[in-house]
């Protein structure tokens, strides 16, 4: 029986795209390294060049240690790259997105083949099982239709289209009912889901909240714009995690159209602090460094970072992506000046989430996951890390905290 080994670069949609593809292996058997791998799949990424760069040396390596390893590619790079690494001869297959469910297919091609698919493929698979993982990933669309000028991913898994509202609910019940209690919902753009079967994310997550079993959804990531008044029904309800994640990557009006962001700064300031008042963490996303960004546009910019209520920041210092307007827009911003702002911007969120912590009052619900030096982690409804002494083995156990300490890094206590 050949064994199959998968690689998952980039982001939960990809994490999901290769649940997807596990839950079809059929005969084969899933291998835990590359080394005793029959035939390694390299789910990939292409958000960037280095991205680009990332799964190009992986593959190099594979051939360098493991040289009569079959390797097959898919993911956003298959659209970008696979071409150029089909004609080298670096991988013996291509697939795209829509063939992922049909894996078994390649996995027993003998022939080389290239199959990128189309851009308007929708899954169907149902999965039931997440492996290695305490929380569950749902994808509940795929695309988008926004074309932010910095961003080639409309390009790689084309518009916004959301899953059958059905499918998703059974493969909650499913993943409920073999003992997962939270569950992340993800997407290409998650805020887009329903606008195009008349429904909305809205609406789905109060059909989730009724499945039994569900004891807490999170939000992969939404757009200011679409956080609506029948979302924000939903943010006292007990299931909602007191965490979101909205997407502004920038808070220089200027930046934000030459970014051709949708999101303006004293809309998203109003939304923040009428967020933080439900008692919510907030993260974001923000490009440092994107070209245009000058001096004053970045002073402008971290002031107003001092007057959002933010707790959590996935900060980038902007890559250049070829094929996407950004790649041509002068002047480009120096990396080291970037890597500075970079700097300056997680310290502030740094410092910001620290007040956020020692500030609660409400005992902390944990969903355990994994142990590291005698202490179990787990993360917390505010999507902050928790570590907790306890006699016995916590993993895969939702604790409450009643007392905790707020460290620099973590919260932490005892159970």
């Amino acid at each position: 029986m050949k064994k199959v080994y998968f690689k998952t670069f980039g982001c939960r949609t990809n994490q999901f795209d290769t649940q997807v593809m596990m839950s079809r292996l059929g005969s084969y058997k899933l291998a835990s390294s590359e080394e005793e791998a029959d035939i390694i799949v390299v789910n990939s990424c292409t958000v960037t060049n280095g991205a680009d760069s990332g799964v190009r040396g992986y593959i190099n390596q594979v051939h360098r240690l493991y040289g009569d390893r079959r390797i097959l590619l898919t993911g956003c790079g298959a659209h970008t790259k696979g071409e150029s690494l089909f004609e080298t001869g670096k991988v013996h297959g291509v697939f795209g997105h829509s063939e992922k469910e049909r894996v078994t297919k390649f996995l027993g091609s003998d022939e080389r083949f290239y199959e990128i698919g189309d851009l308007k493929h929708v899954d169907t698979t149902v999965v039931e099982q997440f492996v290695g993982k305490s929380r569950a990933f749902i994808k509940i669309q795929e695309g988008c239709s926004f074309r932010c000028s910095y961003c080639i991913i409309p390009y790689v898994r084309g518009n916004a289209r959301s899953l059958d509202e059905e499918q998703i609910l059974e493969q909650v019940r499913r993943l409920a009912a073999n003992g997962f209690g939270e569950f992340i919902l993800t997407g290409t753009n998650v805020g887009s889901y329903g606008i195009d079967r008349g429904s909305s994310i809205a609406k789905l997550l109060g059909r989730m909240s009724l499945i039994r079993g569900v004891r807490r959804i999170r939000i992969g990531s939404l757009e200011p714009v679409q956080i609506t008044e029948e979302f924000k029904e939903l943010l006292d309800e007990p299931w909602m995690a007191k965490h979101l994640h909205i997407a502004l990557q920038h808070t220089s009006d200027r930046m934000l159209k030459i970014m051709n962001r949708r999101n303006r700064y004293p809309e998203d300031l109003e939304l923040f602090e009428e967020i933080a008042g439900h008692g919510y963490a907030i993260g974001t996303d923000f490009i440092v460094g994107h070209p245009g960004e000058d001096e004053a546009a970045w002073e402008e910019a971290i002031g107003r970072i001092e007057k959002l209520p933010l707790t959590h920041i996935h900060a980038f210092t902007y890559s250049k992506r070829d094929g996407t307007p950004s790649a041509v827009m002068k002047p480009q911003i120096p990396g080291n000046v970037a890597k500075a702002r970079h700097r300056e911007l997680t310290t502030l969120v740094k410092k910001k989430n620290l007040a956020f912590r020692r500030g609660l009052k409400a005992p902390l619900d944990i969903l355990v996951e994994s142990e590291k030096e005698g202490r179990y982690i787990g993360l917390d409804q505010y999507f902050n890390k928790v570590a907790i002494a306890s006699d016995r083995d916590l993993r895969g156990e939702w604790i409450r905290l009643e007392s905790f300490e707020a460290g620099e890094e973590m919260n932490r206590g005892n159970f």
